[in-house]
C-alpha cells in the first residue's frame, strides 16, 4: 500500500473480531513502529504487549470495571486480541542530553529544562507508525488513553518506576462498527492550516 493511501484510510477502529494477530506480523509492526524519530537517538520508547486472552482481560479488569461495561459505547473494542501499551522514560532524555555531545544544550539539567517535552513527541511518532502499519497490514487499530488507570496498569505488569504510559493501541481484525462522535468534525482546509512566512500571510500570498 502506498503511504498516501494509508494516511487517507487510517481511522480509529473500535470494533474487532476475535481472530488472533499472527505473532510474526505483530513483531513486524512493532519493529516498524520503533523506527520513528527519537531526539538525540535516546530511543526510550518501549512496548508492553498484551496478546493472550488472559492478559487482555486483566487489562480491562484494571481499566474498565464490569459495572461500567454494561453502558460502554464500544463493546467491540474489548474484543481486540492485542493491546500494546506504549511506554516512555522521560528521565532517559535528561540522561542522554547530559552526555558530552549534548550537554551544551542545557537539557540535561532536568525535566523542567525541556520547554517542549520531546519524550511525548517521539512517542507520538512511534504510535503513528504503529497505526499506519496496521492499515498497511489490513488490520484495525485504535489509540486510547489510560488516564486514572495508568498507575494500576504499570504496577500490575511490573513496569519500573519512572516509565509513563503514553496510551494503549488496540490491534486486530476489523469488525463492522460505527464512527466515533468526533468523526463528523471536518478537518480545516489546508489554507487555514498553512501559514507561509508569517501567521497573517494569506495562504497564497
Amino acid at each position: 500500500m502506498e503511504l498516501s493511501d494509508a494516511l487517507r484510510r487510517r481511522r480509529m477502529v473500535r470494533s474487532f473480531g476475535p481472530d488472533r494477530v499472527e505473532p510474526a506480523l505483530l513483531d513486524s509492526l512493532l519493529d516498524a513502529a520503533r523506527r520513528a524519530p527519537s531526539a538525540g537517538r535516546t530511543e526510550a520508547t518501549r512496548f508492553l504487549v498484551l496478546d493472550t486472552p488472559e492478559a487482555v482481560a486483566g487489562y480491562w479488569d484494571l481499566t474498565l470495571a464490569p459495572a461500567r461495561r454494561v453502558s460502554f459505547s464500544w463493546p467491540g473494542l474489548l474484543v481486540a486480541p492485542v493491546l500494546v501499551v506504549v511506554l516512555v522514560d522521560p528521565a532517559a532524555y535528561v540522561a542522554r542530553y547530559a552526555e558530552a555531545d549534548k550537554v551544551a544544550t542545557g537539557l540535561g539539567a532536568g525535566l523542567d529544562a525541556w520547554s517542549v517535552p520531546y519524550w511525548w513527541v517521539d512517542a507520538g511518532a512511534v504510535v503513528q507508525n504503529l497505526l499506519l502499519g496496521a492499515v498497511d497490514a489490513g488490520l484495525g487499530a485504535c489509540l486510547f488513553g489510560l488516564f486514572a488507570a495508568e498507575d494500576a496498569v504499570l504496577a500490575a505488569h511490573g513496569v519500573p518506576g519512572g516509565w509513563r504510559a503514553v496510551g494503549t493501541v488496540a490491534l486486530g481484525h476489523r469488525a463492522p462498527d460505527r464512527a466515533g462522535r468526533s468523526a463528523g468534525r471536518p478537518r480545516p482546509p489546508l489554507g487555514e492550516v498553512v501559514h507561509r512566512g508569517r501567521w497573517d500571510q494569506p495562504p497564497n500570498g
